[in-house]
């Protein structure tokens, strides 16, 4: 083997090791630089009597989920451009997520980018991909290559642009592109029907495609003795607007917990679902 041949594979090794490293060294919200734990989703809102919450594996989307850090208070619910939002009544309480200044990150754009921080926080890159509604496949690996989308009405060509760059700052505007060419039409598409809604789980996504339709999360859930189960629901909406966890309109004394529907309708503030809306991320 030649000396050459060697240090070729010294640096390959080197380079595969190096992003090892790098994707366990990924902070589990690396949008904040700090925040305190006691602000998360299972430290601020408590199951009713009787109920606990479900706990899943470590390093699960649900775990991560219930984990998911809120501001502290009940604070307002601001819109991208820096003006509250109309309706304050519909929220428990407020995620402590960016929005950004552009009105892309709404109802299902919200759950993308939860789901791709998600992934990404475990280090699996090659995991984050998402249509745009033409059908397209939009791969974060291809990207993080330095690979471009060139977008022309139903058409998509990739041209590589860049170089290598697996950094959060790509990640950021990976999502930035699928967040204008996808929606809840694209969405419901890559997540498969859950039929039973008596097993749903944190990380489902309760969906109505068209234009407009509407998404919300599950991001928890709990479970009393008996086996019945409850669940927690977030949502962004139109336009761009601070995630934050929807009270539940028709059971004040159970907000802002929702029990599963049983007569198929789950009504929310601003939307009403269906049942059979029910979806599930494939792992």
């Amino acid at each position: 083997m030649t000396d050459r041949r060697i240090a070729t594979i010294v640096i390959l090794l080197l380079a595969a090791a190096l992003e090892v490293v790098s994707a366990s060294a990924r902070t589990p919200y690396p949008w904040l630089q700090r925040f305190d734990a006691r602000d998360s989703i299972i430290d601020r809102i408590r199951p009713p009597r009787g109920y606990g919450y479900e706990r899943h594996a470590q390093g699960s989307f649900e775990e991560w989920l219930l984990h998911l850090p809120l501001k502290s208070g009940r604070p307002p619910v601001y819109l991208h451009n820096g003006r509250k939002k109309v309706n304050q009544t519909a929220h428990a309480a407020v995620f402590d997520l960016d929005v950004g200044s552009e009105n892309l990150q709404q109802c299902a754009d919200a759950i993308i980018r939860l789901r791709a921080e998600y992934l990404y926080s475990q280090g699996r890159d090659e995991d984050i991909h998402f249509n745009f509604t033409s059908g397209h496949r939009a791969d974060f690996v291809r990207w993080e290559n330095g690979y471009r989308p060139r977008v022309s009405g139903n058409r998509v060509s990739w041209k590589k642009v860049a170089g290598q760059d697996s950094s959060y700052a790509a990640l950021r505007g990976y999502l930035r592109v699928v967040f204008t060419y996808a929606g809840t039409a694209s969405l419901a598409r890559e997540v498969t029907p859950v039929p039973n809604t008596q097993q749903i789980r944190a990380g489902d996504v309760f969906i109505t495609p068209g234009s407009p339709g509407h998404a919300v999360l599950v991001v928890a859930t709990s479970v009393n003795a008996r086996g019945q189960r409850l669940f927690l629901l977030a949502q962004s909406y139109m336009p761009a607007q601070d995630v934050h966890l929807l009270k539940n309109p028709l059971e004040p004394d159970l907000s802002p917990w929702y029990e599963i529907p049983e007569r198929d309708r789950l009504v929310t503030p601003e939307w009403v679902f269906w049942a059979s809306d029910l979806r599930r991320f494939k792992e």
